[in-house]
């Protein structure tokens, strides 16, 4: 699914939404997951996954070609990892109901 997808798909099940309020609202998510990361902060979206930064170590590599050793810098990663219902909804088991007493 591609941006403009999700767009589409919020204008469908939004119909008092127009496409660009649409557009507005998907563009500010995402900008907001993004700053957040770039802050170095986690993002957790209930029921969905949580978005944070990993670091990657200065390492050793090698040129393929030359085979010659080349120092690869420290990197900032983004990663995601899946919420529970997600992982349950993907191996099809159904999701655990919470109990009310």
């Amino acid at each position: 699914m591609t941006k403009a997808h999700l767009i589409e798909r919020v204008t469908e099940k939004s119909p008092a939404l127009s496409r660009r309020d649409a557009e507005r609202v998907v563009n500010g998510i995402f900008d907001s997951i993004r700053d957040a990361l770039k802050r170095g902060e986690k993002t957790e979206i209930r029921g969905f996954g949580s978005f944070r930064l990993r670091i990657r170590r200065t390492k050793d590599g090698r040129n393929p070609k030359t085979g010659e050793t080349v120092s690869v810098p420290e990197k900032r990663m983004p990663f995601f990892k899946a919420g529970k219902e997600i992982k349950e909804l993907l191996n099809n088991v159904e999701p655990a109901q919470e109990d009310n007493p």
